[in-house]
């Protein structure tokens, strides 16, 4: 947790770092002092409600304990063994199973489940993917993400920016010089896909591990990502939108898988080797005795 915290920091100080030094080049000191503006703005969004953009992607709505009593058990159970606040529920009318869990911290987190992954999942396994998700939280993997996205999206823009920034040409006029442009393009979106990916993936192999711990039930967990995977594979949803910006956050990529490139490039690790990976867990651990 304590790394997390030492990462969430330095990637908060990059995305300052980066927009101090473009307003300086732009605007020299009185460039600066709206850069300074604009960083504080933007780490405050980020820090502060970059829960509710996600929610608001998914189309998510608060649920209460009546509308879903047997959520409110696992997840209040769950956090009562971690020793943590209950978090919000919410519901996503998404078809697509699946789920994710926002928030800055455990006493401001969310949880959101689709009715998709409610229908197809028993309540062992839908035990399993709340753990995962409290894992998150636990591990503030979430602020991570979303300040990794607001870095990202600075990367992203700057290299747009580069269209319209004479970088200086190779026969000294004033003008982009192409080839100067065309790197910029193509490292820039490289440059923030790969922070991303640095950070998302490595997190789901820990909260996968942490999660079976904390339900002490690998193996409800791994049944639950092998169906939740066939079934965004089935129902993948359009990459486009907010939505591009919150799958990261998701279970299982809500995206259509490819190959080649577009499985380099990933947000989530393979599905089977996440399975196998809690599989061996299992075999570590014995034979597990799981009561409702």
């Amino acid at each position: 947790m304590h790394h997390n915290r030492l990462k969430t920091a330095a990637l908060l100080g990059l995305l300052t770092s980066l927009i101090l030094a473009v307003g300086y080049w732009f605007g020299g000191s009185g460039g600066l002092v709206i850069a300074v503006v604009i960083s504080l703005v933007m780490n405050g969004v980020t820090y502060f409600y970059s829960d509710k953009l996600a929610l608001r992607s998914m189309k998510a709505q608060p649920v209460s304990e009546a509308q879903f009593p047997e959520l409110y058990r696992m997840v209040r159970e769950l956090a009562t063994e971690a020793r943590q606040p209950m978090p919000r529920l919410y519901v996503s009318p998404t078809a697509q199973p699946n789920a994710f869990a926002t928030g800055r911290n455990p006493a401001h987190a969310a949880v959101c489940v689709t009715q998709g992954i409610t229908e197809i999942l028993d309540y062992r396994e839908l035990r399993g993917v709340i753990g995962h998700e409290l894992s998150h939280v636990y591990n503030r993997d979430i602020l991570i993400s979303s300040v990794a996205a607001g870095l990202a999206g600075i990367i992203t823009m700057l290299a747009n920016i580069a269209w319209f920034i004479p970088l200086g040409s190779s026969d000294g006029e004033d003008r982009p010089n192409p080839a100067v442009l065309l790197l910029t393009l193509i490292l820039g979106p490289l440059a923030a896909t790969v922070i991303q990916l640095a950070i998302s993936r490595s997190r789901e192999f820990q909260a996968d591990a942490s999660g079976a711990k904390l339900t002490g039930d690998p193996l409800a967990l791994a049944s639950a990502l092998k169906k939740i995977h066939a079934g965004t594979q089935a129902r993948p949803l359009p990459a486009q939108g907010q939505l591009t910006s919150t799958a990261h956050l998701m279970i299982d990529n809500p995206f259509k898988r490819g190959g080649g490139m577009a499985a380099l490039f990933s947000t989530h690790p393979k599905m089977e080797e996440r399975v196998a990976r809690l599989e061996q867990l299992a075999a570590n651990a014995g034979p597990v005795q799981f009561q409702r």
